[in-house]
C-alpha cells in the first residue's frame, strides 16, 4: 500500500465505526454502505485490503466492493478531492485506476482583517481569567453578546436570548479572519464553540505567525499552543495538515493515557509516520496550561520528548498504561 493511500485510511478511520487495524495493510470496520448488522452492533464486516500493488474495499456483509478512490467517493467528498489531488501530484495510481485532474478555484481574497470587540486585556473578567491561567489578555477578545456578536457576522444562533459571554480567540488565513473560536467565561454546557467564516478554510490557530520551514508544533487547543514557540493549534478537528504546507508536523497531545480518544488519535500519529510528544511518565498535568502552571519549562520539556517509529511505538506503549 502506497503512502498516500495509507495515509487516506488514516483519515477516514475516524468517520468509520469500531475501525481497527489487523494488518499493515488490512483493515476492519462496520460497512458504512448498508450500515452492517442491524442486530448485532459489534458485527464488523467492511474491508479495506491491498491486492496486487491497489487499495480496495469490499463488505460481505452487502458485497459491495469498490477501489478506495471509489470508496472515499462514497463516504467522504471532500476528503476525496484531497486524495485526488495528492494521487495526481504523486503521478503514481496504481493498475486501473485513472484519477482526475484536479479543478484548481481561485476565489477573490477576503478583506476581513479585524474582529470589531475589545480586547480581552480592556474587560476585567476576561483580563482576570486569562492572566490567573498566566496567558497573555492582549492576544484575545471579548464578546459580552456572543450569539448576538456571530449573528452579524454569520447566521448561527435561532435564538439570542440565552446569551453569554465569551473570549473571543480569531482565526487568521492569510492574513484574513476566516473563523473565531469563543470561550465561555461562566458556567456553560458547552466550553468551547467553533464559527468559521469560510468553511473551506482551515480549522487552525496560528497558521499565520509560523515559520512552515521549521519544526511546527501541533496542540490540542489555541491557549495551549501560545506556550510554544512556532506552534499551531487544530481547532475541534483533524485536518489533514499537509495541505497546508507543514513539512515537519510534531503533533501534541493531552496528557490523558486513559482517555481512549487521544490514545487512538495518538497511535494513528505514529502509524503515518509523524513524530509525536509522548509526556514522561512523572508528569501528572493533563495539558500544557497546567504544566506552565505548576512552573515546568513545557518548551524544553516537550523538545526533549519527541518520537518517531518504534522508539514512538515503544515510548507510547508505556505511556498508556500509567
Amino acid at each position: 500500500m502506497d503512502h498516500v493511500d495509507a495515509k487516506y485510511v488514516n483519515l477516514l478511520s475516524t468517520r468509520l465505526e469500531k475501525f481497527k487495524r489487523v494488518k499493515p495493510t488490512l483493515y476492519n470496520f462496520r460497512c458504512p454502505i448498508c450500515g452492517d448488522s442491524k442486530k448485532n452492533k459489534n458485527k464488523t464486516r467492511g474491508y479495506i485490503y491491498e491486492v496486487k500493488s491497489n487499495t480496495n474495499f469490499k463488505c460481505h456483509n452487502c458485497g459491495a466492493s469498490m477501489s478506495l478512490n471509489n470508496f472515499l467517493k462514497s463516504v467522504d467528498v471532500v476528503l476525496h478531492k484531497q486524495y485526488t489531488m495528492e494521487k495526481f501530484k504523486t503521478g503514481f495510481t496504481g493498475r486501473n485506476f485513472v484519477t482526475e485532474e484536479p479543478v484548481f478555484k481561485f476565489e477573490p481574497p477576503k478583506f476581513k482583517t479585524k474582529l470589531n470587540l475589545p480586547k480581552a486585556s480592556d474587560n476585567p473578567r476576561s483580563a482576570g481569567y486569562l492572566t490567573s491561567r498566566k496567558l497573555d489578555p492582549s492576544m484575545f477578545y471579548y464578546a459580552k453578546n456572543f450569539k448576538k456578536f456571530t449573528n452579524r457576522l454569520k447566521q448561527t444562533f435561532d435564538d439570542e436570548k440565552l446569551d453569554e459571554e465569551r473570549i473571543v480567540i480569531p482565526l487568521f488565513y492569510e492574513k484574513n479572519l476566516i473563523g473565531f473560536q469563543g470561550r465561555a467565561l461562566g458556567p456553560s454546557k458547552v466550553k468551547y464553540i467553533t464559527v468559521m467564516l469560510d468553511d473551506n478554510a482551515p480549522k487552525i490557530y496560528g497558521l499565520d505567525t509560523i515559520n512552515k520551514n521549521e519544526k511546527v508544533f501541533i496542540t490540542e487547543g489555541p491557549f495551549d499552543s501560545t506556550f510554544i514557540h512556532n506552534s499551531i493549534a487544530m481547532c475541534g478537528a483533524d485536518a489533514d495538515i499537509s495541505n497546508w504546507g507543514i513539512c515537519n508536523p510534531v503533533w501534541v497531545y493531552d496528557n490523558e493515557p486513559r482517555n481512549k480518544e487521544i490514545v487512538e488519535r495518538i497511535s494513528r500519529t505514529i502509524d503515518n509516520g509523524d513524530s509525536v510528544v509522548i509526556w514522561p511518565t512523572l508528569i501528572e498535568e493533563k495539558d500544557i496550561n497546567d504544566m506552565v502552571m505548576l512552573g515546568l519549562d513545557v518548551q524544553s520539556v516537550i523538545e526533549s520528548n519527541i518520537y518517531s517509529g518504534l522508539e514512538a511505538k515503544l515510548k507510547f506503549t508505556t505511556w498508556k498504561k500509567i
